[in-house]
């Protein structure tokens, strides 16, 4: 199945997201563009014959005359159709397709009709061509491998049916034989990004073209450049390399070891390569290509594709599987996520699910509910750029749109807890404090280092006055930092010798947790491959805010006071009063939180006073194999019972709310097993957060999202 994640997995990608774009992204005018202003874009896998082009769009497989024109439909049906090749004699036309639920070999008269079935192995077959005399086609398959990384191989099967037979070849991912079968041009093994441009990584290698009968392998000369999709014509061997920086048609006489370059484009690489009568085809700038060698210039084909496409009209879309970011109300009666870049509120009990956006043609992402209760804010691009956008959370009222500064991609919102102000970071990894009476914002911090990982995490103080976040050193470990949201003075609050991450502040306003990890130093550089095998743990730690503030971790002992006299611990309790921050000899008031085990923790959140709540990630099955379950660990902490608790299992994402009493999460999508069965969507939990731990399983949000959808808005979006 590792095949089929690189071959239908690329077509469900390209030729279902991006080919329908071109029903709404056409040439403007013939005299603009080179493809006429009819030709539909997109058209992806060409191959040809003497008279025909056959390719793949939206899913299906078309045909059309060579000189182009409007195509034909060759198959039609909800799954997915893809690689197709023409018989060298151009009468007959195989591809791969999952009629019966798993990619298979067929082959259709390129009339039409009908397709017959060629192979039934439950891996993926992905058709590579025909052997030369039309009786055989070529097609690489998993199936004489073993998991968990199974290799592909080329196999051939009869077009009149019958066992399939392998090469002799052990390995190959992509090829096709010469004219006269007593030679394959081809690629090993395969790759997990064919799109990505100038990849010059491990997963490179050059063309082979090795004799069946001797063994013997010739490549062309080859540098570390992405070498793709070797075909035949007579003696040469043309494929595509992206060597001189972009993906063009090169070709290689094995006689004589001669190498030159073909076609000399610029802008967009070359795609997909076919040969067949006595011509090349291929993809580039979204159009067909024909190229002659002995004519030496490429020629699009104007080729126009026409059909129903039911996936393009406007229609109800059951969107709950897309939930991504989610929040609470303040007191939890609603939760607000998003879902296919809408926004929705649904409710705890009573009451029906809201979209707030309802907006096909704009992406609207992360949500916030203002603690007052009274707003929802979210970003959304429905002006191009993104902006914030303040709603009444009923949706009653038009929105407030505020244009912000320097537009970009915004992350992790968060209300000041007075609901007067907006925290929130940017792509740029500014952390921005947004007044949101004016409309104003200004930069409170940044990380000066940018790396995969988004780790800023800004948290505010209960009074509204702070806020902190985490960034990076020189060193690459991490520091909490506290600015002034006011005046935008930072200090750093912790002294860079342990990674430190994910700072909350307690809600009685005494208190500063934050995650720190002292094994961060093998992990420090991301792109260095030596530390993939080596987790990072971290432990919980809080800093005491101001002197002579007792520690709330102080070791306990039991003392008896007599008959009679009863003597209880005065209770953390939650403050809106200014916090005071006394910074002279913060660092030695930093206290690591006793049976806390080190482990591997992520997002710290507050609940209500003396409450911290965290995310424990799965342990691994094996050393670097993939933990047993997609969820991590959520674990509470209350100062009350000086130890963590398993809270909830499965755990994706999760969210308190502004009083700290409810929480909810998310449990996240598993993908259908290979095996067979169906996709298992998120599901909303919505428990008390103060509470005894929930039984597993209980708060279970029922509530179905769905949107009006318009395909063609949704794609100009994109």
């Amino acid at each position: 199945m590792g095949v089929r994640v690189a071959g239908l997995r690329r077509v469900v990608i390209s030729v279902v997201a991006l080919a329908l774009t071109g029903t709404a992204l056409r040439a403007a005018a013939p005299g603009d563009d080179p493809v006429a202003g009819a030709s539909t874009r997109l058209l992806r896998m060409p191959t040809v014959s003497g008279s025909h082009l056959a390719f793949a769009y939206a899913s299906n497989i078309w045909i059309v005359e060579r000189a182009g024109g409007t195509a034909r439909r060759v198959t039609s049906f909800q799954g997915q159709a893809s690689h197709p090749q023409l018989s060298p004699d151009g009468r007959q036309l195989a591809f791969s397709a999952d009629y019966a639920g798993n990619a298979d070999v067929y082959v259709v008269p390129v009339e039409g009709g009908e397709p017959t079935r060629l192979t039934w192995h439950p891996g993926a077959d992905l058709v590579q061509g025909w052997t030369p005399d039309g009786g055989r086609v070529l097609f690489t398959s998993t199936r004489a491998s073993a998991a968990p990384s199974p290799t592909p191989r080329f196999w051939t099967v009869p077009v009149a049916g019958g066992p399939e037979t392998p090469l002799a070849l052990p390995r190959g991912y992509q090829g096709k034989l010469s004219p006269d079968g007593k030679r394959i041009a081809y690629r090993m093994n395969t790759s997990w990004d064919e799109e990505r441009r100038n990849y010059k990584g491990g997963q490179n290698k050059a063309i082979w073209i090795a004799d069946l009968t001797t063994h013997d392998v010739v490549t062309p000369p080859w540098t570390g450049s992405k070498e793709m999709d070797p075909v035949w014509l007579g003696d040469t061997v043309y494929f595509l390399s992206d060597r001189d920086g972009v993906s063009n048609v090169w070709s290689f006489v094995p006689a004589t070891k001669q190498l030159a370059q073909v076609t000399r484009f610029t802008d967009f690489d070359v795609k997909t390569l076919g040969a067949g009568g006595g011509v090349l085809t291929f993809e580039q700038g979204g159009a067909v290509h024909l190229f002659d060698p002995k004519a030496g210039k490429p020629a699009v084909v104007p080729i126009r594709v026409t059909g129903d496409f039911p996936w393009m009209m406007p229609h109800w879309e059951d969107v709950t599987a897309r939930m991504t970011s989610l929040g609470l109300s303040p007191t939890g009666r609603r939760v607000v996520v998003e879902a296919r870049g809408e926004i929705f509120t649904i409710p705890a009990d009573k009451g029906d699910v809201r979209n707030l956006t309802a907006s096909s043609g704009a992406a609207e992402r992360e949500p916030a509910w203002s603690p007052d209760g009274k707003f929802v804010s979210y970003f959304s691009d429905a002006s191009g750029e993104y902006r914030l956008v303040v709603e009444a959370q009923d949706g009653l009222t038009p929105p407030r749109e505020i244009a912000l500064d320097k537009p970009t991609r915004y992350y992790t919102p968060a209300w000041s807890p007075d609901s007067t102000k907006l925290l929130y970071t940017d792509t740029n990894l500014n952390v921005w404090v947004l007044d949101v009476v004016s409309g104003k914002a200004k930069v409170v911090g940044r990380d000066p280092w940018m790396v995969p990982s988004r780790t800023l995490a800004p948290s505010w103080s209960p009074d509204s006055r702070w806020v902190a976040f985490a960034t990076r050193l020189d060193t690459m470990y991490r520091a909490i930092v506290v600015a002034d949201a006011d005046t935008g003075e930072q200090r750093q609050i912790t002294d860079g010798l342990a990674d430190a991450m994910y700072p909350v502040w307690d809600a009685s306003g005494k208190y500063l947790w934050f995650l720190a990890s002292t094994d961060l130093g093998l992990r420090s550089q991301w792109l260095d491959m030596t530390s993939y095998e080596r987790l990072q743990t971290f432990g919980l730690y809080v800093a005491v805010l101001r002197k002579g503030e007792p520690s709330p971790v102080l070791p306990q002992s039991d003392e008896d006071a007599g008959v009679g006299s009863k003597v209880e611990p005065t209770p953390l309790t939650a403050s809106t009063q200014p916090v005071t921050i006394d910074f002279d000899g913060l660092q030695q008031r930093v206290v690591a939180v006793p049976n806390v085990p080190e482990r591997q923790y992520a997002r710290l959140a507050a609940g209500v006073a003396g409450t911290v709540f965290y995310l424990e990630a799965p342990p691994l099955a094996e050393r670097g194999g993939a933990p047993p379950t997609l969820g991590s660990t959520l674990r509470r902490y209350r100062v009350s019972e000086r130890t963590s608790v398993g809270f909830a299992t499965n755990v994706g994402d999760f969210a308190v709310s502004a009083d700290g009493k409810k929480l909810v999460y998310r449990t996240p999508a598993r993908p259908a097993p290979e095996g067979g069965g169906e996709a298992t969507p998120p599901v909303l939990h919505l428990v008390d957060a103060d509470g005894r731990v929930p039984d597993a399983g209980s708060g279970r949000l029922t509530a179905t999202l769905r949107m009006e959808l318009d395909p063609k808005a949704e794609f100009r979006q994109i």
